[in-house]
């Protein structure tokens, strides 16, 4: 199984297993979160290898500061580039690879313990699944992957007897939630969201909703599809498939409660009326340390004000201000192809909104007809997955064609 379970590192009296970690997505924000708390817990924690994408000189730096046995950029380019850095810094030891097969060196290196899988989208899907295979633990900061390939990444993570443990806030906290009860003893789970900046705009003013406005998210600082998706609720569409998926429930037993404070991440409700909330600092670093370190809780100082309970709201969410949810809930009764189309075409409208070739409500528009146009299938292999992920972003692309530009959203 887990090679780290049988190496261990003491530091005074106190006996730890040094994890080998390698991150899917390491130039990112998950991905610097995550080398921050290795840099905390360097008792407890190291590096075996990254996936840098194409940032070479934060892949240079990554390398130059962490000594990763293999790196991977997105192309042989830059890997030649990220070698030749390498060599000129006097540095040794650093295989540079690249591509899909360079990620998957990068998830299966026999070293490598835990899997931190972050690249946005569906590009690392491949190198997760292959991690799964070789029987590593897989941290999931990655919802698409799930949503995308769920119904075969949970089987194949079965089979393997290999935990799948989200990082993604909202499951994070679900996931301490259902610590507390068995599977039979949950009557429904919670994801909060917050609302995202136009919670309280009137619909008659969504038309003319700017670039600006919809990337200036109330809590999160996030990835610009991310904090679109998030202002569309989008991306607890995505939560909710992923929950699912995760956690082996219904679509009718995830519930979705808008939270504006975000100080309550999600809750899970038990059978005899209990409801259990996790409560914690806005900070991706906890759900990373929780995962990296399960099923041990690490002592941290990301510490919560109380004070900041003295206000909680939540709310229903409005679904003709919010039609991604109500598509999201669709997709996910469906399952299949249905969840594959919907991640793609938000991808791919999200896109032509940042590019000011839509409007807002341009996006929910987009996917719809997508959905509407995809087959009922349940694709079983991953090449089936991106085959279809490829159909679908082709039909979004059609429709954006169609449509033509729509609406050119102004500058402020």
């Amino acid at each position: 199984m887990v090679a780290a379970w049988t190496r261990q590192k003491r530091l005074g009296s106190t006996a730890h297993i040094l994890k080998q970690i390698a991150i899917l997505g390491s130039t990112g924000s998950i991905g610097q979160s995550t080398l921050s708390i290795i840099e905390s817990y360097p008792d407890r924690f190291a590096v075996a290898s990254l996936a840098a994408g194409r940032n070479i000189d934060a892949a240079f730096e990554q390398c130059a500061r962490w000594r990763p046995r293999i790196a991977s950029v997105a192309t042989e380019e830059l890997a030649a580039s990220l070698t030749h850095r390498l060599k000129a810094a006097g540095i040794t030891g650093i295989e540079a690879v690249y591509g899909t097969e360079g990620t998957v060196r990068v998830a299966t290196l026999p070293d490598v313990d835990f899997v931190v899988s972050a690249i946005v989208g569906v590009a690392g899907l491949e190198a997760t699944y292959a991690a799964v295979e070789a029987g590593k633990a897989i941290g999931l900061a990655n919802k698409e992957a799930m949503v995308a390939a769920g119904e075969i990444l949970t089987a194949a993570a079965r089979a393997k007897n290999v935990p799948l443990l989200p990082i993604d806030s909202e499951h994070n906290a679900i996931h301490q939630c259902m610590r507390a009860g068995t599977k039979e003893e949950i009557r429904r789970i919670w994801l909060t969201a917050s609302g995202g900046p136009f919670r309280m705009l009137p619909l008659s003013q969504f038309e003319r909703i700017t670039v600006e406005q919809a990337l200036k998210h109330p809590t999160w600082v996030m990835g610009r599809r991310i904090t679109i998706d998030s202002a569309t609720l989008l991306n607890k569409g995505l939560e909710i498939i992923e929950a699912c998926r995760l956690f082996d429930l219904p679509p009718s037993e995830v519930k979705v409660t808008v939270h504006p404070q975000s100080t309550v991440h999600s809750l899970v409700e038990y059978i005899d009326g209990s409801i259990l909330a996790q409560i914690s600092v806005t900070d991706m670093r906890l759900p990373i340390l929780y995962a990296m370190s399960y099923p041990e809780r690490v002592a941290s100082n990301l510490t919560f004000d109380m004070a900041a309970l003295g206000q909680l709201n939540f709310e229903p969410p409005d679904f003709s201000r919010f039609p991604c949810l109500r598509l999201a809930y669709e997709a996910a009764e469906k399952g299949g192809a249905h969840c594959i189309a919907l991640n793609a075409a938000d991808e791919i409208a999200v896109e032509a909104f940042l590019e000011r070739n839509i409007s807002f409500p341009g996006i929910a528009r987009t996917i719809e007809e997508v959905l509407q146009a995809t087959p009922e299938t349940h694709p079983v292999t991953i090449r089936e997955v991106l085959a279809y992920d490829q159909q679908a972003r082709e039909m979004a692309r059609e429709v954006l064609a169609r449509v033509g530009q729509e609406v050119i959203i102004p500058r402020p």
